[in-house]
């Protein structure tokens, strides 16, 4: 008997490699880190954290119009902004996120309240990203006390407005100008009722920056608005809403405090030591993108609780997708920030992340990186 060759079936052919695409898809999907879903907040004292670290709080206390903030895993953006505020009064509210501690709400492992005699420094950034059909100012907010207060309001508040938009001004009156962390402001200051105003404004719109919180601190105290034996409680990024106000973001934000002149607090798991460790940085290369695995090591005695791993990327490369970290922004000097599941490195242990991401020209590795605020070396 002659065997005639097998023929296939091109439906079946078709079936089977419908099959196949969906177990690839399905593969690839429980390899890859789940996302975190974004949280709606309208209740009007209502908060969560974010990447176990920072808290996000909608605050609406100026009005009894509805407000809802979605929360990010780097941020917020306002997706309701009802009602409105007479612009020579107090604004409709401040959604922010912050570092420390608010009416007894401690962000998750805060160095906050901390004296500030003992603060090294205080590295912070923020991102902002602004709407044109508003009444409002982009505020970072700094608070001070002679106690270290949990709970109320402090003395001293000082406002770094990176932004306003509308016939709106600070509390109080204009006083000069001054430079302060390499900026030129216009400073304001006054009294609420409450506490005393220290405002910086800026004569343009900021939309992203790195600086040292300290810089300001040290503004209130020349100022006799502070004094060095008094606390820092907290620091908060946000926008002060009069007129609308959907669309506001922050976009990324990050705080760090150091203590005892060696970058401990909030970030570092040796207070009042060097933070030891180690990077290694492995990439696949293609022609114009790339993956980085980066594990970091703790090499010192001590837990690195909350790890922040910073790092510039070279010229040309932008970050598209992370795992295991968010890293903020995606080009230039760069954040990797732990995940919840993933903030702490034990001593002599490590964690991992990566990220996928595009370039051009010539291909580079990051030449140094900080965990912290500390340099670590490459193996």
């Amino acid at each position: 008997m002659r065997l005639l060759p097998h023929r296939l079936d091109p439906a079946r052919g078709l079936l089977c490699a419908l099959l196949t695409a969906l177990a690839l898809v399905a593969a690839f999907l429980a390899a890859a880190p789940a996302a975190r879903a974004d949280t709606q907040i309208c209740d009007a004292f209502g908060t969560t954290t974010i990447q176990g670290r920072y808290v996000v709080q909608n605050n609406r206390w100026g009005t009894d119009a509805a407000q809802c903030i979605t929360v990010t895993d780097s941020g917020f953006r306002i997706n309701r902004a009802d009602g409105s505020a007479a612009t020579n009064g107090a604004p409709k509210s401040y959604p922010s996120v912050y570092n420390g501690c608010h009416y007894t709400n401690c962000s998750p492992g805060t160095a906050l309240p901390a004296r500030l005699d003992t603060i090294s420094s205080a590295p912070t950034s923020i991102s902002y990203s602004y709407v044109s059909d508003a009444v409002y100012d982009a505020a970072y907010d700094i608070w001070l006390d002679p106690t270290a207060r949990k709970d109320g309001v402090n003395r001293t508040e000082i406002m770094v407005w990176f932004n306003k938009v509308g016939p709106i001004q600070p509390v109080g009156s204009q006083t000069g100008t001054a430079t302060v962390a390499g900026r030129s402001w216009q400073v304001w200051s006054g009294s609420n009722g409450s506490n005393n105003v220290l405002s910086f404004v800026a004569p343009s719109a900021i939309t992203s920056w790195n600086f040292d919180v300290m810089d300001f601190v040290q503004q209130a105290v020349s100022r006799q608005l502070a004094q060095s034996n008094w606390y820092l409680t907290s620091v908060q990024a946000g926008f002060e809403p009069w007129q609308n106000g959907t669309g506001l973001a922050v976009t990324s934000f990050s705080s760090e405090i150091r203590t005892g002149g060696n970058g401990g607090g909030n970030g570092g798991g040796n207070p009042g030591g060097q933070t030891a460790c180690s990077v290694t940085y492995v990439t696949n290369v293609w022609q114009g993108g790339f993956t980085a695995d980066v594990t970091v090591r703790d090499t010192d005695s001590a837990a690195v609780d909350g790890w922040q791993l910073g790092f510039t990327l070279p010229s040309g490369q932008r970050v598209t997708s992370a795992w295991n970290a968010t890293v903020n922004p995606s080009s230039g000097a760069v954040t990797a920030t732990a995940l919840p599941h993933n903030t702490r490195i034990v001593p002599g242990g490590s964690q991992t992340f990566g990220f996928q991401g595009t370039y051009s020209g010539t291909f580079a590795a990051p030449s140094a990186f900080t965990l912290n605020g500390t340099p670590c070396n490459t193996a």
